[in-house]
C-alpha cells in the first residue's frame, strides 16, 4: 500500500518522489526516453527510505505508529485469518466498537482473536471512540477470552489504544474496575495468550489485554505507561520536548526487548507497516504460528505459571542498602 500521508521526517523522501512523478510527467509528455533515469531515481527513493528508517528515533517511532494508513486489528484479521466470527457486546450494558473480537483461524490453527480498533474516517473514529474503550469493552474482551478458555482455543490480542476512555461515562461505569479484573482474570487463563502491540500501546487500556504468555511488537510500535506528549507536559511543563520523553520512557522495541518486557520485536516492511498492509501481515501471521506451536505444547498448568513467571519478573533492580 502506498502512503498519502507523510511524516515530518520523511520530507527527503517526498520531494524525490515529486520529482520522479515530474520526471515521469516529462517522459510522457515530450515523448522521450528517461527510464534509465527514472530507474536511477527509484533506487534512490528506496535507499533514503532504508536509510531513514534504519535510525528512527524513539519519537519517530511514536510518529510512525500512529500513521493513519498503519494497519488496524480488522485489517490484520481480514488478511491473516479465516472463519472469523465475531462476537459482540458484554452481555451488561453495549457492544463497544472500540475493541472487536471472535473466533478465528490462523493458518489450520483456531484461535479467538481481538484488538482495540481505530477508524479510517471521523464516522469510523467516532463509532470506535478513536481505539479508546470504554469498561464494557474490556468486558466484552473478558467474556470471550472466558468463552475461549472453555472451548480450549487459544488467544490472541492486538493493541493499538492511546489509553482507555478516560470520560464521565468511563467512571460512571467503573472503567478502573474492569481492567483490574481483566489484569487478575487474565491470570486465570489455561490457553495460551499471545499479546501484540500493533501501534501504539497506552497505559492501562493497552494492559486491559496485554497479560499474556508472550508480548510482541512491532519494528515502529510503542508500548508506554504514559503518552509522550503527557510525560512532556508533566516534567517539563511542555509538550515540545515529547522527542525527550519519548527517549526517557525507554518505550521502542528494543528498550522493550532489552528490559525484557518484549519477548520478540516483529519487522514491519521497508518504510513501515502502513506501506505494505499484505507484508506485514504475512510477517506477524508467521511470528504467532512459531509462538502458538511453542505454547501449545506445554500443559495447562504450564501455561498459567509461565505467564505468572514472566509478570513476576518484571521490574527487578539492584541497587546497594543504605
Amino acid at each position: 500500500m502506498s502512503a498519502k500521508y507523510s511524516l515530518p521526517f520523511e520530507s527527503p523522501i517526498a520531494e524525490l518522489e515529486t520529482k520522479l512523478k515530474e520526471l515521469e510527467v516529462f517522459s510522457k509528455e515530450q515523448d522521450i526516453d528517461v527510464s534509465y533515469e527514472i530507474e536511477q531515481m527509484k533506487e534512490k527513493i528506496e535507499k533514503t527510505r532504508n536509510d531513514i528508517y534504519a535510525n528512527l528515533s524513539a519519537w519517530q517511532k511514536v510518529q510512525v505508529a500512529r500513521h493513519p494508513d498503519r494497519p488496524y486489528t480488522m485489517d490484520y484479521i481480514r488478511s491473516m485469518t479465516t472463519d472469523f466470527v465475531e462476537i459482540h457486546g458484554d452481555r451488561i450494558h453495549r457492544d463497544d466498537r472500540a475493541i472487536i473480537g471472535g473466533f478465528a483461524r490462523i493458518g489450520d490453527q483456531k484461535v479467538m482473536i481481538m484488538g482495540s480498533q481505530k477508524g479510517r474516517d471521523t464516522k469510523s473514529n467516532v463509532e470506535c471512540n478513536f481505539g479508546c474503550a470504554h469498561p464494557e469493552g474490556y468486558r466484552k474482551a473478558l467474556r470471550l477470552m472466558k468463552l475461549s478458555d472453555k472451548f480450549n482455543t487459544p488467544i490472541v490480542t492486538l493493541i493499538d489504544t492511546k489509553g482507555a476512555y478516560a470520560g464521565l461515562e468511563s467512571e460512571e461505569r467503573h472503567i478502573a474496575e474492569a481492567i483490574a479484573v481483566n489484569l487478575r482474570e487474565m491470570f486465570n487463563i489455561k490457553v495460551p495468550i499471545i499479546c501484540v502491540i500493533i501501534g501504539e500501546g497506552g497505559s492501562g487500556g493497552a494492559l486491559g489485554i496485554g497479560i499474556g504468555n508472550r508480548m510482541l511488537i512491532l519494528e515502529h510500535a510503542y508500548y508506554s505507561v504514559i503518552s509522550p506528549e503527557g510525560c512532556a507536559a508533566i516534567l517539563w511543563k511542555d509538550r515540545a520536548y515529547s522527542d525527550k520523553a519519548a527517549e526517557a520512557l525507554k518505550i521502542t522495541g528494543k528498550d522493550l526487548l532489552e528490559l525484557k518486557l518484549a519477548d520478540e520485536i516483529v519487522p514491519e516492511p521497508k518504510g513501515g507497516a502502513h506501506m505494505d498492509h499484505a507484508a506485514m501481515a504475512a510477517n506477524l501471521k508467521a511470528a504467532l504460528l512459531r509462538n502458538l506451536e511453542e505454547l501449545l505444547a506445554k500443559t495447562p498448568e504450564e501455561i498459567m505459571q509461565d505467564r505468572y513467571d514472566k509478570f513476576r519478573a518484571m521490574g527487578i533492580f539492584e541497587g546497594a542498602v543504605a
